[in-house]
């Protein structure tokens, strides 16, 4: 290790490995610190229930890995990162017994909604199809100086997206398409009223049509992995069970990139009151299933599904995201549920299956959930409790234990809400940069926000690169 390194980066979830992979990538000596014994932050892989169901405690669905710019320039496949793609990226049961369906197919998934909204649907998508690459590139980059690649593009996706999500869903007649589009609105935790929800809604299912919701073959500690691998063979290193209470702790280092909350930055950098505006959302409570079979949906769209979405009506999803933001927790929860054992059977013994739920609650909430979480699951999917051989529970006090980013068990490591939702963590043309001039923040409270698509760290990256060659 030299003497003095060119960069430290603290924590090596995926944003942290991907600041250290593009510094490395140009010639930086970079060196990771990580406190637990694993690299992987949110996406690990482990045996929570029993032996031989490999689970992932926090995010398993990656629409925005499959389709992140900064991971399309790696050679990730060559450490391991294979996509795997189930029949149908998600499904939206109803009571009635069917489902909405997002799929890799406009048409398919227009004709889910009936007659009435297919039209308004397809209308909706159609401008920005075949253009996710730019999209993606100019849309998660921001804010930036460089010039967009597709400007015209770019700005009719803000014109489209950056008004509250319940504008969006007034273009449909009926609750099949506005209750789906609620839900994908819902998976960064944000009621539906906030400004730019839209623009949550329209990513996740222009994902969809572009690269698909696919899961890494072996679990999301294959991405993380795959990133360590990468980073090993351009030079950097990694050490891990290594706790950094204050900078002291680091080798020297002319930067020190950060994937953590602000929180703990300010605490480690000793930058004071710098982040006490920052505000953090509500928690989940999540639990990892052992199943002896798979989930009996009544429907049959969401037994091909790799997500599925439990609301079932767009009132009751914001009524629940409203509750949980407010303090207060929902009877019956908005479920984000996935089957990763659908498409990668090896996760579970041969016959059984690995599941996971979470609903949303108020942030540091200690109680137990689960009955309100299986009662919803056996109004779409009678019998399921007869198929459970284990279960873990995570609420918000475990998974902040297990992740300390999740601040009162808020995976998005920040609330998504308001203007916080695009202007994370505080408003600034320069998010990554601290007051402190060599320290940076990279994790999931910086722009683009929540997900594994690195694009964090790659932004963040950038503003390291132009302060080291300006040293």
């Amino acid at each position: 290790m030299p003497t003095i390194l060119d960069a430290v980066v603290v924590g090596a979830g995926p944003n942290g490995l991907t600041a250290a992979v593009e510094l490395a990538r140009r010639g930086f000596s970079v060196a990771v610190f990580e406190a637990a014994e694993t690299v992987g932050g949110g996406a690990r892989t482990e045996e929570l229930t029993l032996p031989g169901f490999r689970h992932d405690p926090c995010s398993a669905v990656h629409p925005l890995g499959a389709g992140s710019p900064v991971f399309a320039t790696m050679p990730l496949k060559r450490y391991g990162l294979e996509w795997l793609h189930p029949p149908l990226p998600m499904a939206h049961p109803f009571d009635d017994g069917t489902a909405a369906v997002l799929s890799r197919s406009v048409a398919e998934t227009a004709a889910s909604f009936g007659p009435r909204d297919a039209g308004a649907y397809r209308r909706l998508v159609a401008p920005f199809l075949g253009k996710w690459d730019t999209l993606a590139r100019d849309f998660m980059s921001l804010p930036s100086t460089a010039l967009p690649r597709d400007p015209v593009t770019l700005a009719r996706f803000g014109l489209t997206g950056l008004p509250p999500s319940t504008w969006l869903l007034r273009r449909f007649h009926d609750d099949r398409a506005r209750a789906l589009f609620a839900g994908l609105v819902a998976h960064v935790i944000a009621p539906l009223s906030g400004i730019a929800t839209g623009a949550v809604g329209l990513v996740f299912a222009l994902a969809a049509h572009a690269n698909g919701w696919p899961m890494p073959r072996g679990g999301s500690q294959s991405v993380s992995d795959a990133l360590t691998g990468y980073l090993r063979d351009l030079g950097g290193t990694v050490h891990t069970g290594f706790e950094v209470k204050r900078l002291d702790d680091l080798p020297p280092a002319r930067a020190y990139v950060f994937d953590t909350s602000p929180t703990a930055l300010a605490r480690i950098a000793r930058l004071g009151r710098a982040y006490d505006g920052y505000r953090y959302g509500a928690g989940v409570f999540k639990i990892d299933y052992a199943l002896s079979g798979p989930v009996p949906w009544t429907a049959e769209e969401p037994r091909r599904a790799g997500t599925v979405q439990i609301g079932p009506r767009s009132r009751d999803i914001d009524a629940a995201l409203q509750l949980a933001s407010g303090g207060r927790v929902p009877r019956n929860p908005f479920l984000i549920t996935a089957q990763p054992s659908l498409v990668d059977p090896g996760r579970a013994p041969e016959g059984k299956h690995v599941f996971w739920a979470y609903g949303h609650v108020p942030a540091g909430w200690d109680g137990d959930l689960t009955d309100a979480v299986e009662r919803q699951l056996e109004r779409f999917a009678p019998g399921f409790r007869d198929l459970v051989l284990a279960r873990a529970t995570a609420g918000p006090p475990e998974l902040a234990a297990r992740n300390p980013n999740y601040i009162g068990g808020d995976i998005a490591c920040g609330a998504a809400s308001g203007l916080q939702l695009l202007l994370r963590p505080k408003l600034s043309l320069s998010p990554y940069t601290t007051a402190h001039p060599a320290v940076f923040l990279c994790s999931s409270a910086t722009p683009p926000g929540p997900g594994v698509h690195g694009m964090s760290g790659h932004n963040a990256a950038k503003a390291v690169w132009r302060h080291l060659r300006e040293r």
